[in-house]
């Protein structure tokens, strides 16, 4: 019995190698990128549950890397996904990505709450100072909060702020942008949040500034800004509401002001996330396309500037790993070994894949009859 269950075992090795091939990655080897198996039984977990078995047996422990962000830049790059046949569980994940709408105004709240409510102290432990988490813009920044001053600017700019403008924020996160946009270029701000913890420390990180913070979804919106932001919020959005998001948008925007959209895309149109990020980190998330994008402001709006700077996103994330890791210690007692486990392997991978340039990050600038003369682009 014992040879029959090791012959077994050696075939769903053998198959899993397979997969490995012109990746650069090995199960035995030396290299930091290089997979340290534990359990036997991975490989037919693999196989039978892709990302998902992949990242739960990380949890589990299972395996391990030296270098997982580097692991997974060499998954990206390979293309290792288009070899990997659809597993049972992709595809009931995708079925039902296409058969509900899983970000509807009823189930949005309880989707923030999941990924945004988990603890302060834990954004606090790996986020810059004013707890910005989106990409930082790194054209010349040293470093994290430089990167995050550098892009909150870079869409002052591009937005043309003038003091006395009232601005939305769609998804104001902890008021980060707000609170520079206030300091610096003397605007007043509106933000909107379905997370309770991130409406209570707001208000403090932005006590005594013209901001207002609300507790409110997008669709509820009815009142005009002179200009509007959306800084990495759109990733949650979900294909089937990108066409009712650009209509409110719309509405809510001065004939003379600009939208400007910071959001991670995708290279090719999809309806969901991994089954395993979809499941531990971001539930209902999924990345949109250029073509999703299009087809979503067609008739609604003019694109002025299109800008990626997705390589910024790997520096970012791999900064936000090393103060999560650093300051781990401090809010350990809060969680345990596999949420440090999850959220590393969250962080990391993600990392290698802006490094192998499978994701971008976009802001786009629209208006919605054009500027007059044309738009200049700003970097």
């Amino acid at each position: 019995m014992n040879k029959i269950i090791d012959n077994t075992q050696n075939r769903f090795r053998t198959r899993f190698e397979r997969f490995l091939e012109g990746t650069d990655i090995t199960l035995t080897g030396n290299d930091p990128w290089d997979m340290r198996v534990y359990n036997s039984n991975l490989y037919k977990r693999l196989l039978l549950q892709g990302y998902l078995g992949l990242g739960e047996a990380y949890m589990d422990g299972w395996w391990d890397c030296d270098q997982l962000d580097e692991l997974f830049n060499k998954f990206c790059s390979a293309q290792i996904k288009s070899r990997i046949r659809l597993d049972p569980l992709s595809i009931k994940h995708r079925l039902w990505a296409y058969c509900s709408n899983r970000q509807n105004k009823r189930q949005a709240p309880q989707i923030v709450k999941r990924h945004y409510d988990i603890g302060n102290d834990l954004y606090r432990s790996m986020l810059d100072t004013n707890l910005t988490y989106s990409c930082g813009y790194w054209k010349t920044a040293k470093t994290l909060d430089e990167a995050q001053e550098h892009k909150f600017d870079l869409i002052c700019r591009k937005l043309n702020l003038q003091p006395g403008q009232r601005i939305l924020d769609i998804g104001c996160g902890w008021g980060g942008f707000m609170k520079y946009a206030a300091e610096q270029y003397k605007v007043s701000c509106v933000g909107i949040t379905l997370s309770n913890e991130q409406i209570v420390l707001c208000g403090e990180l932005c006590a005594n500034l013209p901001i207002e913070i609300r507790f409110a979804d997008y669709r509820e919106l009815n009142e005009t800004f002179d200009h509007i932001v959306s800084i990495g919020m759109f990733e949650h959005v979900g294909y089937k509401n990108y066409a009712q998001y650009m209509e409110v948008v719309r509405r809510c925007l001065n004939n003379e002001g600009l939208f400007l959209l910071h959001t991670i895309g995708g290279n090719k149109s999809v309806v969901s996330l991994d089954p395993w990020m979809d499941k531990y980190i971001f539930p209902g998330g999924m990345l949109p396309s250029i073509k999703q994008i299009a087809e979503a402001i067609e008739g609604k709006f003019v694109m002025e500037d299109w800008h990626n700077f997705g390589a910024d996103y790997d520096k970012t994330l791999m900064c936000w790993f090393e103060n999560f890791s650093e300051n781990w210690p401090t809010i350990a007692s809060n969680y345990d070994e596999r949420f440090y486990r999850m959220w590393k392997y969250y962080l990391l991978s993600c990392a290698g894949a802006f490094r192998a340039r499978a994701n971008q990050l976009w802001q786009i600038v629209f208006s919605k009859n054009g500027v007059p003369g044309g738009y200049i682009s700003v970097r």
